[in-house]
């Protein structure tokens, strides 16, 4: 069975413009972290890893999605917010 953490923060370039890509993901239990969405997507084929999110009280889990030939991160859906990745605070 893979680890699993919440994603809590997101880095995006530029950070306004909901077409681009997240660049990074992270979060913090024990200390605070962050990786590369490339990074997140290797671990989770690996099944190293799993993440989610937990959004007005609503866990989603983190998926990898291809659009275009691009492996990006995505949440499941849920009944609440479609873009919980994209709705994170910035990461520092």
């Amino acid at each position: 069975m893979p680890n699993s953490a919440q994603i809590k923060c997101i880095n995006k370039d530029p950070r306004e413009d909901r077409h681009h890509s997240i660049t990074h993901v992270g979060g913090y239990a024990d200390k605070q972290w962050k990786i590369t969405k490339d990074t997140a997507i290797l671990y989770i084929e690996r099944g190293e890893w799993s993440f989610y999110t937990l959004v007005n009280g609503q866990r989603a889990g983190v998926v990898v999605a291809i659009h275009q030939g691009r492996k990006y991160l995505k949440t499941t859906a849920d009944s609440d917010t479609p873009d919980n990745l994209l709705s994170l605070p910035e990461c520092p």
